[in-house]
């Protein structure tokens, strides 16, 4: 919310005594350390141009109000739906009744003559929903007021990183420049030693570097026909915000994962830290083997194992299930499936959860299965997402508009892969790891 103030003094390249609108936050503070006050309504530009216009919208409200009191004194509430109530259900019990006539009907297995009779309502000339070629079967009225929709899982991504707010367009990390536990490139360059007396000591010193996030903006635009808003038998503008965060959710959490750094957040599969595994000599396409997870744990740095997950396509669930470590004559299983148990919703691969999410790559491509603590990526976003309707923009075509943003940058705090204090330089550690193409 937008808050008119004067200033008392300079501030934010604005003289004093002028009139500003900020954020309701900033102005509290810019008010409570006196650089700022209250501005009167009357003052506040455009105010005589705001009380005209709400003038017309109270009048407008107050006639469209009386109308619906007149309305609401006649109205009855219709009579509850009996069985074989053909007016509002067609003789059908239920949906599920309806739904197994109309396909019955359309394979041609047979004619349920309840749906000849709903057919048989309306005889229009052109056009319609009473005929199949025209539009389809007419849905008796009790059924038709339900929306239903996939469920879907309720990841998020976003949830799982180290998270800011920020209230500027961009805001800058300092960050150690370390890429090597190697002596000499421990801490980006501190080199501690032991030394004889009167040894001369040798200066040593700490490297740093800079991450800079500035929030991209995302955002979802919906047009909607006021009649369908008035006469819709849901409440419609509710769905679609629902559909709309949905879809927030659905485009953050993929950027995290596949995203390019360029208008939006950088993802771990495009970052400089991610350590990406080889497959194994003759390996079958399309396929994850034992091996390849035991050297993706390898590679996961130490002390990110506690907060790792395991991210998968479905696709690679079925090679899974069967794979296991030879031990003598028999096997024994690497993963652990879902126990259904409520403390074990997800397969579990060397003590982690294994959670299934439509954001990985498909089976046998780069990112079909990851390795990744998200306490070791940092998102910062420009506040939560931000809803507005407008009856204005197409108000010559009685259609209102719906707009949700959301402003969100990210990337993992590391700037590279490490290269570990001992054993082969080559298999560099990380909090983020996958596997190469097969």
């Amino acid at each position: 919310m937008l808050i008119w103030i004067i200033l008392s003094k300079d501030w934010n390249g604005h003289k004093a005594g002028e009139k500003v609108q900020v954020a309701e936050a900033d102005a509290k503070k810019l008010i409570a350390d006196q650089t700022a006050a209250d501005c009167p309504a009357d003052q506040i530009p455009g105010a005589d141009m705001a009380q005209q216009l709400a003038a017309t919208i109270n009048d407008a409200v107050g006639k469209a109000l009386d109308g619906a009191v007149q309305k609401l004194k006649s109205w009855k509430p219709p009579a509850a739906p009996k069985d074989g109530d053909e007016e509002l259900t067609g003789g059908f019990k239920n949906l599920g009744e309806f739904a197994m006539s109309v396909k019955n009907r359309q394979d041609g297995k047979s004619t349920d003559e309840r749906i000849a009779k709903i057919m048989t309502v309306k005889t229009p000339s052109g056009m319609s929903e009473g005929v199949d070629s025209d539009g389809g079967i007419l849905v008796p009225q009790e059924f038709s007021n339900r929306i239903y929709e996939r469920v879907y899982a309720e990841n998020n991504l976003l949830a799982r990183c180290e998270s800011l707010t920020i209230s500027r367009s961009s805001i800058k990390f300092k960050r150690n420049a370390e890429t090597s536990r190697a002596n000499g490139s421990r801490w980006g360059g501190v080199y501690g030693y032991w030394l004889a007396e009167a040894d001369q000591k040798q200066k040593s010193k700490p490297t740093f570097g800079t991450m800079e996030l500035s929030p991209h903006k995302q955002a979802v635009f919906v047009v909607v026909t006021d009649e369908l808003l008035e006469d819709a038998d849901v409440a419609l503008d509710g769905y679609l915000t629902r559909c709309a965060a949905a879809e927030i959710n659905f485009r953050t959490s993929d950027s995290l994962i596949s995203g390019t750094g360029a208008g939006m957040p950088l993802g771990i599969l495009n970052a400089p830290c991610l350590t990406t595994v080889a497959k194994e000599a003759g390996q079958a396409a399309d396929s994850i083997v034992s091996a390849n997870v035991m050297k993706m744990w390898s590679r996961m740095f130490a002390s990110s194992r506690a907060n790792a997950i395991w991210m998968i396509n479905q696709e690679c669930e079925q090679q899974l299930q069967t794979m296991t470590v030879v031990v003598g004559v028999g096997g024994v299983p690497v993963y652990l499936p879902p126990s259904g148990l409520a403390d074990r919703p997800y397969g579990i691969l060397y003590s982690r959860p294994v959670v299934p999410v439509e954001w990985c790559s498909a089976l046998g491509d780069v990112g079909d299965i990851i390795l990744a603590d998200w306490s070791q990526y940092l998102a910062v976003t420009r506040g939560a997402i931000k809803s507005a309707m407008s009856i204005h923009l197409r108000f010559d075509y009685d259609e209102t508009a719906f707009r949700f943003v959301f402003r969100v940058d990210g990337q993992p705090w590391w700037a590279s892969a490490l290269t570990p204090y001992k054993g082969n330089a080559l298999n560099t550690l990380s909090p983020f790891v996958t596997l190469q193409a097969r």
